[in-house]
């Protein structure tokens, strides 16, 4: 009797150990706000939309002590819109649907070799050159690079990728990605790959990634909604800047940023490379109605400033440029095309979990687009101008849980 009471006390030791090194933990953010958007379609429009300063967002995150320094950890995350409770990301042209973990989800083992994870996951450009836009800072997507077309802004994801994290060392952390297309006998086929590395050491920080895609239309940028009804029959892009180039075989983005604090002030820059690489690809890609052969080049460089007046008070400033080159066509080719967008905004904190906020976004559009008409002003997400210009003005609220 006391050697079976004995084990049943080192079993509900052993239990409460186990319970007391695993968490779970509920987190969220809510962002909502009223925009006014000068050419929505050729009117303007005033509307309330979610998600603008960052995603609205509920999520779980999980870690549980295995021994040996390894841990197993798991992240489940649904986007949805505030204004209606839809969920979100549900970016394929024509999708009324979404994902109900459509942010991340993935579980995966970390130790102090790094971390591996499984799942639904951000890629290398997101990881380490993303935090220097001002998109991700202050600005919202709105200010994020024209349709947000190098992913600075994260508005793709790579699914059924393997990630891999390092830890830091003395500054310095690194890491990659790599997305199964999982097409049988086509092991490449709509597969995603990304590298990058970042290195932080006192004011100073930079980094640097690389993302390639195969087949993007239907492997990467297909697959944010109902990714089941993705074939090359249709372009799953809406953005004007580069819905016409869904028939390349492969999505390409060099990228790079960094910052310098000095005092209460920062200075940040980015640039990218975007190539959409052998267009004509109508058979696994997407559709090609212009007949374009060979690349799609754009080049973008943004500079941003932050100054954080007080503890809770910030401001910030930003100029983005991209440049389009010319692109081959059954027509002859296309003129290249050129993007001119600024951004201010403003955030006050009322506690360290709720703020308030204010940003303004102006483009100029010049040049041949990719659907091959005169372009126009196109601020990532929103409805394209009738015009050559488009101004937002977004005043909202975002609590964090």
């Amino acid at each position: 009797m006391k050697k079976t009471a004995l084990a049943v006390s080192c079993l509900a030791m052993f239990a409460a150990t186990a319970h007391a090194q695993s968490s779970v933990t509920l987190y969220g953010i809510l962002d909502e706000g009223f925009n006014w958007n000068s050419n929505s379609g050729g009117h303007n429009l005033y509307n309330l939309t979610s998600g603008v300063m960052q995603g609205s967002r509920w999520g779980l995150k999980g870690a549980e002590d295995l021994g040996g320094g390894f841990k197993a950890i798991f992240v489940l995350e649904n986007g949805f819109d505030l204004s209606n409770g839809s969920l979100g990301q549900k970016n394929y042209r024509g999708s009324t649907q979404g994902l109900m973990f459509g942010r991340q989800a993935y579980v995966g083992v970390s130790s102090a070799y790094g971390t591996v994870t499984l799942g639904r996951q951000y890629e290398s450009i997101v990881d380490y050159v993303g935090q220097f836009e001002a998109a991700t800072q202050w600005g919202g997507f709105l200010s994020s690079h024209p349709g947000d077309l190098d992913n600075f802004n994260n508005l793709y994801r790579a699914n059924n990728a393997i990630k891999y994290t390092s830890v830091n060392y003395g500054g310095l952390t690194f890491g990659g990605l790599y997305s199964l297309g999982g097409v049988a006998g086509e092991p490449t086929r709509n597969q995603v790959w990304s590298v990058g590395a970042n290195y932080a050491q006192g004011p100073v920080s930079f980094s640097a990634a690389y993302l390639n895609a195969r087949n993007p239309n239907v492997g990467f940028f297909g697959d944010n909604g109902a990714s089941a009804a993705v074939t090359p029959a249709a372009s799953t892009i809406a953005s004007p800047v580069y819905s016409g180039y869904a028939s390349a075989h492969t999505y390409q983005v060099i990228g790079a940023g960094g910052s310098f604090k000095l005092g209460a002030a920062t200075i940040g820059a980015t640039y990218s490379n975007i190539q959409f690489k052998n267009l004509g690809d109508t058979a696994t890609s997407g559709p090609n109605p212009l007949g374009y052969q060979g690349n799609a080049k754009f080049n973008n460089a943004e500079v941003n400033f932050k100054y954080q007046i007080t503890p809770a008070l910030l401001v910030g400033a930003a100029f983005d440029y991209t440049k389009g080159d010319s692109v081959s066509s059954a027509a002859g080719s296309t003129g290249g095309v050129k993007y001119y967008q600024g951004a201010l905004g403003i955030d006050y904190f009322l506690s360290k979990r709720t703020d308030v906020y204010l940003i303004g976004v102006y483009q100029k559009a010049s040049g041949t687009d990719s659907t091959g008409s005169t372009a126009v002003a196109s601020i990532t997400n929103l409805t394209p101008s009738t015009s050559d210009r488009q101004s937002t003005v977004r005043a909202g609220i975002r609590h964090k849980f």
